[in-house]
């Protein structure tokens, strides 16, 4: 039985994902992928299983995701799953490049830190008074 796992990140989510052998099912944070909302993300995490195809049918995918925003945990799902079934399937692994890089490269973006005396903005100037 072969067993692998895979972890992305995204700004400040992290997923990890447990792919093993079994029936096809996909579950984020121990709910299954058909009930996860919102529908957007939802679609987001599923891009990787539909590029896949008939691959994920005898697959289980466990994911852990913690941290950050909807959107940012849904991308890394997406990520730690392209990551898993690239290494589980070495032929998907061109496949998921063709598509977009992003199914196994991270993101690397994060918030710029804040700048003292900027009322908690990280770019914003300070006032100046010339008089």
């Amino acid at each position: 039985m072969k067993i692998v796992h895979m972890s992305g990140k995204r700004k400040k989510s992290v997923a990890r994902a447990t792919l093993r052998e079994g029936k096809g099912k996909v579950r984020i944070n121990k709910v299954p992928v058909e009930t996860f909302m919102p529908m957007l993300s939802r679609m987001k995490i599923m891009e990787p299983l539909t590029l896949a195809g008939d691959a994920v049918n005898n697959i289980d995918i466990d994911v852990d995701v913690c941290g950050g925003g909807l959107s940012s945990q849904a991308e890394a799902a997406r990520l730690a799953i392209g990551r898993a079934l690239s290494r589980y399937d070495k032929k998907l692994e061109k496949v998921f490049l063709n598509y977009d890089r992003h199914l196994l490269v991270a993101d690397v973006r994060r918030k710029e830190p804040a700048k003292p005396n900027c009322h908690g903005k990280a770019r914003a100037k300070r006032q100046k008074s010339y008089r």
